[in-house]
């Protein structure tokens, strides 16, 4: 009887309420969408920007070259992730001073003003702005890619927070279509409505601010690093809609403990912390393979990839819409199976075909003029790859990174995860251009490569994390670590009601 009644109760606490869902579609649209949107909002009207730059460079300095114009371009396009990177930097100070929700709050400024400044950079007569902005813009996006998933994974249930944690992917990839179907050129693609579509991307960030103020800080956060355990579960409560979370109260707790006997973690110490070893090597190595397998290539310039496989002019930019809503339905399909497939399978099979998709887009662009059909098969292969990325690379670093990192290192983890996704994604936006055109369509084969070494490390090292608590996942580590981490508590403290039953007795010995 007593078991079925705590399965009982374990199944209440597990489920998605009304409140979480909101937390999360309020977070998702007012943070990650801006990361999406801002992504491909520079694709479909690059041509009419581009004639914007050429228009008053020349009206200042006279005739201005191709090869200055590709570097421009290049400078605005690759602004994005610098400012993710510099945003990435700014995490953990921020959340930890700030909270996850309040440093999302604090977060719009960097939304709200380039938005202004993007959407008068015509009338201004300044391609300027629109670097600098696209600049401050990233650095929005850059919190956002960290803070969202840090935040939705701790307040997700453990059974649920897979799917909850793919959400700010799902947002992502809603915000590239968005921006894709506002940049048909019958929309606002064009010479008069470019500067509309970019000024766009402080909608969100306005409902943001109206409305998550309403939805509860991170219990975690309130009880681990603030200390305020009647916060904690008051927001914990509204979360899973009940009043008994004592039990999830204690392993907080216990966690929390766990990380007294080791001792807080700073950025800097991160790196020599024996403990962590393994996990902080993995988030170095899935957030390269993630940006360094060519998928913002594909976004960045998806309309001259398709161009280059032979699509009409006319066509493109449907193509180009229609592979933007087969990675919203596979991200949302993602969001569906991760709790039953696991992390790791996703990530194998994802990274698995994109390496395919790569290989066979290589010997299509190559042998495109050749045969008729060839130009289908290129499309056909961005697709797959779309599909690859979007089921496994693209949702799932993020998830796996809040689940490696406890509570005190998880912010510099963070921290670590983003530098390295914004330093490869702005590598590949300032790089491919130009490695499209000395390497052609052998430029592909690079991301192959880069595709296949990160499947076989993930292969080698990464453990399965799925309905398991920061602390087990921790144990996972630990002999790859060489560390012994150890917790003991009886079955009546787990279960306790109050601080005092759930006092445990944490040693950590480092072998």
């Amino acid at each position: 009887m007593d078991e079925e009644v705590n399965m009982k109760k374990g199944e209440r606490k597990g489920k998605v309420t009304l409140i979480l869902a909101a937390a999360s579609l309020v977070a998702g649209f007012g943070s990650s969408f801006q990361y999406g949107y801002n992504v491909a909002v520079v694709n479909s009207p690059a041509p009419e920007m581009q004639q914007f730059y050429r228009r008053i460079y020349v009206d200042r300095y006279g005739p201005m070259s191709d090869n200055l114009l590709t570097l421009l371009w290049s400078v605005t396009v690759s602004m994005y992730p610098l400012g993710g990177f510099f945003g990435s930097l700014m995490v953990a100070p921020l959340v930890n001073k700030f909270g996850r929700k309040g440093t999302l709050l604090f977060n719009n400024i960097f939304s709200i003003v380039p938005a202004i400044m993007m959407g008068v950079s015509e009338v201004a007569g300044s391609f300027e702005i629109i670097i600098v902005a696209r600049f401050l813009v990233g650095i929005c996006a850059g919190l956002s890619s960290n803070v969202v998933p840090m935040y939705l994974g701790e307040i997700a249930p453990k059974n649920y927070r897979g799917a909850v944690g793919i959400v700010p992917q799902l947002f992502i990839t809603v915000g590239i279509l968005v921006a894709q179907i506002f940049g048909i050129r019958s929309i606002l693609g064009n010479k008069e409505g470019w500067p509309i579509m970019l000024g766009l991307t402080g909608i969100p960030a306005a409902i943001e601010l109206l409305l998550l103020p309403f939805f509860p800080e991170s219990p975690r956060y309130m009880l681990i690093q603030k200390g305020d355990e009647k916060t904690a579960r008051k927001g914990l409560q509204r979360l899973r809609g009940c009043e008994d979370v004592d039990e999830e109260l204690c392993e907080m707790r216990v966690e929390e403990q766990s990380e007294r006997a080791e001792g807080r973690l700073s950025l800097l110490n991160l790196f020599t912390f024996r403990s962590l070893r393994w996990q902080l090597l993995s988030v170095i190595f899935m957030n390269m393979g993630q940006q360094l397998s060519g998928v913002n290539a594909i976004y960045y310039y998806a309309d001259s990839i398709y161009s280059s496989a032979g699509v009409s002019e006319d066509h493109v930019q449907y193509v180009t819409v229609g592979t933007g809503a087969v990675n919203v339905f596979m991200t949302i399909t993602a969001v569906f199976i991760v709790e039953k497939s696991g992390r790791k399978l996703l990530l194998l099979i994802g990274f698995g075909i994109c390496c395919a998709a790569c290989v066979i887009l290589t010997i299509a662009l190559y042998f495109q003029t050749t045969l008729d059909w060839i130009p289908y098969v290129s499309i056909v292969c961005v697709i797959v790859y779309v599909i690859g990325h979007a089921i496994g690379p693209s949702p799932i670093p993020t998830v796996i990174t809040t689940e490696m990192f406890r509570q005190s290192s998880r912010p510099p983890a963070f921290m670590v995860a983003g530098s390295v996704h914004w330093l490869s994604n702005f590598t590949v936006g300032l790089v491919f251009p130009f490695l499209e055109r000395g390497l052609g369509p052998y430029s592909f084969i690079i991301f192959a490569c880069i595709c296949l070494a990160t499947l076989i490390y993930i292969w080698i090292v990464i453990p399965e994390t799925k309905n398991k608590t920061f602390l087990e996942t921790s144990k996972l580590f630990a002999q790859r670590n060489k560390v012994e981490i150890m917790a003991e508590a009886s079955d009546s403290e787990i279960k306790g009601t109050g601080e005092g039953n759930c006092g445990q007795e944490i040693s950590s010995t480092f072998l």
